[in-house]
């Protein structure tokens, strides 16, 4: 994907000014309009579609309101067994292409490598066609915010794949610490086991595999020659495809304490381990953020550790190394762990007789029926995890990225969406992309 290849439609100018941006393309025409009738069957297009992407496509096409129309990947012998299964679609390579001839498409479901999920999403929100999208929802930070405010601007239906949210066992975590059960909230752990982390990038260079194009799939990135270490799945480890742990999983666990603490922009962040790199994601990480008062919530500090670090008081809580990945609130009448099949209230004696409160969050009729059914109506808030959520959500875990990276502390000034008084923060924050591409 370079200048030559580009697609008229949306690879235009998208700038910001202060919190505000303008977006330069051509306008939505009525043949882009989505159709919301619940008579009609949703008419979807897959940008990817296998691992994650494959998950997707499954439980998107089982809705039975679904017709699966187009399907996108850059493997075309991963594409083929995918349109194997779906004879009708038309296969695509390149995503652009797929929009501009996709005069039937009502949405579209992105499951790419994080360095295309902007750009891909972007493209359908300027035609007005409703979204899903990996997590995070972007690469970098201010791409996050030019989503997040196209979609609104747009009225589109958007969901953000942090499905874990749909879960019965979150949502009883949520009304616990909503029903005031553990009292005021200051303090939040959260950590995982899990890493994606790299050194210096290969040196060979194998010739790519006939059946990828590679090109496509480098898309905004620099160029740099073909090599395993980067795909399938690995692209995680690299900064210039994605955010390394922190920006895999940070999403799903962070979601639960942002969720029930009404979070969203916070304003310090520090971050530490190894020196870095330039090239490669660390092989373990702890970020510190700093989120104000708003209302009755009072201050909230929120630490995450990954690839098994764990809170200095993990012991003492009473947890051990069978816990796992999980998330701490500590209140002041006590704490309350979960992770995602599980919550418990510590210390275990004070709530011997605890009875949970009443249900306040209806159960999901799963995360992805959840948001062909708001596609169905109309409804640009009816998902859970739409991309107003999601969208400071991905700011706030890829801001710990950004710390992490500049090697200091910094400063979030979320109204002009800059960090201050650091210049080498503001360019991470913006991103550098290729040639004949733009956000």
């Amino acid at each position: 994907m370079n200048a030559s290849t580009g697609r008229r439609s949306f690879l235009k100018q998208t700038a910001l000014a202060g919190v505000g941006f303008w977006v330069a393309g051509r306008e939505a025409r009525a043949e882009d309009t989505p159709s919301t009738s619940p008579a009609e069957k949703l008419n979807v297009g897959f940008v990817g579609v296998t691992n994650q992407g494959a998950y997707d496509l499954g439980e998107v096409s089982n809705v039975k309101t679904v017709n699966v129309v187009a399907l996108c990947d850059v493997d075309d012998k991963r594409l083929g067994e995918a349109a194997g299964k779906f004879g009708k679609a038309r296969k695509y390579n390149d995503y652009r292409k797929m929009l501009d001839e996709g005069k039937d498409l009502d949405a579209i479901v992105v499951a790419t490598p994080d360095h295309h999920h902007a750009f891909a999403t972007m493209g359908a929100l300027q035609l007005n066609k409703h979204v899903y999208c990996e997590k995070p929802l972007t690469h970098t930070v201010r791409e996050a915010r030019v989503v997040a405010e196209t979609a609104l601007k747009n009225k589109c239906v958007t969901q953000m794949g942090t499905q874990i949210h749909a879960s019965g066992n979150y949502r009883r975590a949520v009304e616990i610490v909503q029903a005031g059960v553990i009292g005021p909230v200051r303090e939040v752990h959260v950590w995982v086991n899990s890493c994606w982390s790299a050194d210096e990038p290969p040196k060979d260079t194998p010739p790519v595999p006939p059946n990828l194009h590679y090109d496509l799939w480098l898309g905004p990135a620099e160029y740099r020659p073909y090599h395993p270490a980067y795909l399938p799945a690995n692209w995680r480890r690299w900064w210039a495809f994605g955010s390394g742990t922190l920006g895999d999983m940070g999403c799903h666990y962070q979601d639960l304490a942002f969720w029930a603490l009404g979070l969203k922009h916070p304003t310090k962040i520090s971050a530490e381990g190894r020196p870095v790199l330039p090239e490669g994601a660390p092989p373990w990480l702890i970020v510190n953020y700093e989120y104000p008062a708003q209302g009755a919530q009072p201050p909230v500090a929120l630490t995450w550790y990954d690839a098994n670090k764990r809170p200095p008081k993990f012991t003492e809580w009473g947890l051990n190394k069978d816990w796992g990945s999980g998330v701490m609130f500590v209140g002041e009448k006590g704490m309350l762990f979960s992770n995602y099949d599980q919550h418990h209230l510590f210390p275990e004696k004070d709530f011997k007789d605890f009875k949970p409160p009443p249900k306040t969050i209806p159960d999901s009729i799963g995360h992805h029926r959840e948001w062909v059914e708001a596609c169905k109506k109309g409804d640009p808030l009816g998902t859970t995890c739409n991309f107003q959520y999601a969208g400071a959500l991905s700011e706030a875990v890829l801001l710990g990225t950004v710390a992490y990276r500049v090697g200091k502390p910094i400063e979030w000034d979320a109204a002009k969406l800059e960090v201050n008084d650091s210049p080498e923060a503001n360019a991470l924050i913006k991103g550098h992309y290729r040639e004949g591409w733009s956000i």
